[in-house]
């Protein structure tokens, strides 16, 4: 227990460093979970943003891979697809969809970085929202794990790294380029 602590106290102290817009509502955050919520709304169709998900590799940021780069993660958006990472001979399953309705919800199963070390179960999920000439996307992830993991000191470093995606993406999908 005393390095995963180390390595969630490390990967909290590196994001807090790191900029980052920080426009999301973090919310329940205990030793045993929370919830990060992120919103926007684009000109973009949910066929688009849908598509757009399919693709991390074009909107993901390579600071937040294993590999260090973005181009090496997949998502296969069916359930039991994977969102993975591949690089030489190693590789990583971020997450696995559990549910799928095109243009409308994507849902992973998903602890993602130091999460998954931790034994933390997270569930990330794209809603898409049609509202005619805009799109309402809410990207929600809800984490929880053993009292042991303390998961409330990663509810702010957890943020802000779904932030910087969600941002990210927003971009990719109304410029064509997620910087």
């Amino acid at each position: 227990m005393h390095d995963v602590s180390h390595l969630a106290i490390a990967f909290a102290t590196v994001i807090a460093l790191t900029a980052f817009p920080a426009s999301g509502e973090t919310s329940g955050a205990s030793p045993t979970g929370f919830t990060v919520t992120h919103r926007f709304e684009t000109a973009a169709s949910p066929r688009k943003i849908f598509d757009a998900l399919r693709e991390p590799a074009r909107w993901w940021s390579s600071q937040h891979t294993w590999s260090g780069d973005a181009r090496n993660l997949t998502l296969q958006a069916d359930a039991g697809g994977c969102f993975c990472e591949r690089w030489a001979d190693n590789s990583v399953k971020h997450g696995e969809v559990i549910f799928a309705t095109r243009d409308s919800v994507l849902r992973l199963r998903a602890a993602l970085g130091p999460l998954q070390s931790l034994a933390a179960e997270g569930i990330l999920t794209f809603a898409l929202k049609d509202g005619g000439a805009r799109t309402n996307v809410t990207v929600t992830y809800r984490v929880a794990g053993s009292p042991e993991a303390q998961l409330a000191a990663l509810a702010e470093p957890v943020d802000r790294v779904i932030g910087e995606q969600v941002a990210r993406l927003a971009r990719y999908v109304d410029t064509g380029k997620p910087e």
